[in-house]
């Protein structure tokens, strides 16, 4: 055990040099980032605390008791005892209830409260009773705001009302809302390009302002639509399209119900998808092995107390969550891939079963290349890169080919690498020797993030959209939408900051904060002449603002939603395909709030005045909006009806039912070589950034981290023990991190905490946004073009002090 008090912030930002690189001083990135005064700490991200720090093995289960006691103390700090508990027997309710927020796992019919420790924190946090209104904004100039934590900005309440920006008192002060529409109608107008504007998604917005968003955008002439997902799972997207001609995994909750074995590769279960951990412990129940590939071993891939198998928690009884647990490398993953392959046309030889050639014959391209390329790579170098022992490769191996039926899960352990898309497909390979898809029990199964990150996909929030898409958008809707290529999140950022994007819309998420490089990020969203944030609480990004500036408030999910036919229902699109209303309740906070598509509406028809589109009618009645979207969306027809069933409708896969739809007609094998995920230099570390167990995203309720043992602090980097020794490092140690970039430039952060974890040599961890500085503007993946957040190369050295 470690533990310390931690000191004001004593830095100031350091100098900036002539090859782009960038120092930070002190305990804090806050002042690195240029976005804050150097003012003394108020508990760091996260709250306010006494100032100590303590860090200890975790050795208890995910959920239970520890999960209860986290919900009520949730539940009582935001003041929504009450709401909150009613809260929990209408989210992921079927027929009336609404969609939980946070993430997107599959609502579960066999499970009466189908709830978790996180989503409650996250409906909480928006149930909160406390308001940011236009006295607190009277209050408080942006500069003063600007030195104040994420947590604490955050933590002030809910928006009430539309805020703009005036520059001469640096308050933000009331606007109408037919006057804060006029404003962005204006400065989209007055553009020389459409191009000059870009309009970002965070995965919160329902389908129905999606496919409006845009809508807009491509009606006013620009594809220049990011989204958080080109942060997470574009990868994912791009390899499964390539390789099954689908941009989504395969397999559903029945199939990891009835699967054999079940891989999950750079997934932290307990944290970023909770409800996860009912299907992990019953599948070891029932006899499935359950292996986790992760370089952490996390508290979701030991054990776990189901929450709502009441008795077991009377009981205080423990389910394993896994069979096995590899530490692979950062980046390791495709050698352990590619060694399971090996060892499967090893049993080959013998075993006349180990591949189903029927299926291989029948509906795959391209497996003999694939075999020569597989037998071609020697042990030595797998096992070099997997960081692996052979018999650690093979002990896997032998699960799979024991298995009738396999379900293989990634997250962005896997994603947000250099080779992430060939990681993915080299899964699909590996799927695809024995027939694991186009089954019950089998399959991709990508887990993706936030609550509709994939339904903003589906319904078009896409910067390179196919031509069939778009051809279908135009006749139905009458447009001509714009063929060339728009901008993704990293190049959006780019062209901020070299001024050729000068008006950013953000629909919802905290765009400064997750971003890579955030001072880069910063310095683009100033030179805009107009940035606007459709947001319920106040954020950092608000506060980095462009010439002009808008603050759109909006309802949140589980509030009513009441327009002129009446109240509405918005839907949402799982991870596993599956489409359902969610209906909000509660009175939202401000009688001022808008919906989001109302916010749409509001926006396009100042912006196109003379469109024919039927904005105005769209909004009265989101029926309408689905008919629309029928007539567009492959496997949407008869929206309106399916959506309203329990549990919705799952949306038509060719592939699921292995009808693949690529050139050749076939499942594409890949043949990608494989990546050298090892430094040169042995000093280097290979840093992935995470978040903690107490957060969301960018949204910080603590700077406690239960799963990893940590309390009281943030700013921390989590390294081997015998990498810390040959460092000279002991246990809370400060120290300073300094990556390089792909461009040759470095930047760094100084005086982190260092503390001993259960990793592979030569790896380290610590957490996003703080760490998200380290990335430069040229670090992202040439496959997938997400930022390489589980990638940094970096130097760890004593501080100064």
């Amino acid at each position: 055990m470690a533990e310390g008090a931690r000191e004001a912030d004593a830095g100031s930002p350091g100098p900036e040099v002539a090859n782009g690189d960038r120092f930070a001083n002190g305990a804090s990135v806050r002042t690195a980032l240029g976005l804050m005064p150097d003012v003394p700490r108020q508990g760091g991200y996260g709250p306010a605390t006494d100032g100590a720090w303590s860090s200890h093995p975790y050795h208890h289960p995910a959920a239970g008791w520890g999960a209860a006691l986290s919900v009520g103390q949730v539940l009582l700090r935001q003041r929504a005892p009450v709401a909150g508990t009613r809260a929990m027997f209408t989210m992921n309710h079927p027929v009336r209830g609404f969609d939980c927020p946070g993430c997107a796992w599959p609502d579960d019919p066999g499970v009466m409260l189908d709830i978790c420790e996180n989503g409650i924190k996250h409906v909480t946090w928006e149930m909160t009773r406390k308001r940011v209104d236009r006295a607190f904004f009277a209050a408080h100039t942006v500069s003063e705001l600007a030195g104040w934590t994420d947590f604490a900005l955050e933590d002030q309440g809910r928006l009430t009302e539309p805020m703009v920006y005036d520059a001469a008192t640096d308050h933000y002060v009331p606007i109408a809302w037919d006057d804060a529409f006029a404003l962005v109608g204006a400065e989209l107008r007055a553009l020389d390009t459409p191009d000059r504007a870009a309009f970002y998604t965070s995965g919160r917005l329902g389908n129905e302002a999606s496919f409006l968003y845009q809508l807009m955008a491509r009606e006013y002439g620009t594809n220049n639509l990011p989204d958080c997902s080109n942060m997470c799972h574009e990868a994912s997207g791009r390899a499964l399209n390539a390789s099954l001609a689908t941009g989504k995994g395969t397999a559903d909750l029945e199939d990891w119900a009835t699967c054999d074995a079940l891989f999950v590769l750079g997934v932290n279960a307990a944290s970023n998808a909770p409800r996860m951990l009912t299907s992990l412990a019953a599948a070891v129940h029932r006899g499935a092995q359950v292996v986790h590939v992760n370089p952490l071993v996390e508290a979701g891939a030991t054990r776990t107390i189901v929450p709502h198998e009441i008795l077991d928690m009377a009981r205080f009884k423990t389910t394993a969550t896994s069979t096995d647990n590899l530490q692979v490398r950062p980046g390791g993953d495709l050698a352990l891939i590619r060694g399971m392959a090996k060892v499967v046309f090893e049993a080959a030889q013998t075993d006349p079963h180990a591949l189903d050639q029927a299926f291989l014959d029948a509906h795959t391209q391209g497996l003999d290349e694939y075999r020569a390329l597989v037998e071609s790579t020697g042990w030595d170098e797998l096992v070099e890169q997997s960081g692996l022992a052979e018999a650690d490769i093979r002990r896997a191996a032998g699960v799979y080919l024991a298995a009738g039926r396999t379900v293989i899960s990634w997250c962005l352990g896997v994603s947000q690498h250099e080779h992430g898309v060939d990681t993915i497909r080299e899964i699909v390979n590996l799927l695809l020797l024995r027939g694991n898809i186009g089954r019950t029990g089998t399959g991709p199964s990508p887990v993706r993030g936030h609550s509709n990150v994939q339904g903003n996909r589906t319904c078009g929030i896409n910067h390179e959209p196919g031509d069939d898409f778009l051809d279908r958008l135009d006749e139905v809707c009458g447009i001509r939408s714009p063929r060339s290529r728009g901008l993704d999140t990293v190049h959006t950022v780019a062209a901020m900051h070299a001024g050729a994007v000068k008006v950013f819309v953000g629909m919802g998420g905290n765009f400064v904060r997750a971003a890579p490089d955030t001072v880069f990020t910063a310095e683009g969203l100033r030179q805009c002449s107009l940035t606007v944030h459709v947001s319920t609480k106040l954020n950092r990004s608000h506060l980095v603002h462009g010439r002009a500036a808008l603050i759109l408030p909006c309802i949140g999910r589980t509030e009513r939603d009441e327009q002129r036919s009446g109240p509405q229902g918005v839907s949402t699109e799982d991870a596993m395909s599956s489409v359902q209303l969610s209906i909000g309740t509660r009175r939202p906070a401000s009688p001022h709030l808008r919906s989001e598509p109302a916010i749409i509406t509001g926006i396009a028809r100042a912006t196109l005045p003379d469109s024919a589109t039927p904005w105005e009618a769209y909004v009265d009645d989101y029926d309408r909006i689905r008919d629309t979207m029928a007539r567009v969306l492959p496997g949407f027809e008869g929206f309106n009806e399916l959506v309203r069933r329990p549990y919705g409708f799952r949306i038509p896969q060719p592939a699921r039912d292995r009808d693949f739809r690529t050139p050749s007609g076939r499942a594409e094998f890949s043949l990608a070589p494989l990546p050298d995920v090892i430094p040169e230099d042995s000093d280097v570390l290979v840093l992935q950034t995470m978040r903690s167990h107490d957060q969301w995203n960018t949204t910080i309720y603590s700077d406690d981290d239960r799963y990893r043992g940590v309390r009281g602090i943030r700013e921390l980097i989590l390294m081997n023990e015998r990498d810390m020794r040959d460092r000279g490092l002991a246990e809370g140690d400060h120290v300073d991190i300094v990556a390089t970039s792909k461009d040759g430039s470095h930047r760094a952060v100084r005086a982190f905490r260092a503390l001993g974890y259960d990793l592979p040599r030569g790896s380290a961890a610590g957490y996003m946004p703080e760490l998200n500085v380290l990335l430069g503007p040229a670090d992202y993946s040439a496959q997938s073009d997400q930022p390489l957040m589980k990638s940094i190369r970096v130097r760890v050295t004593a501080s100064a002090d």
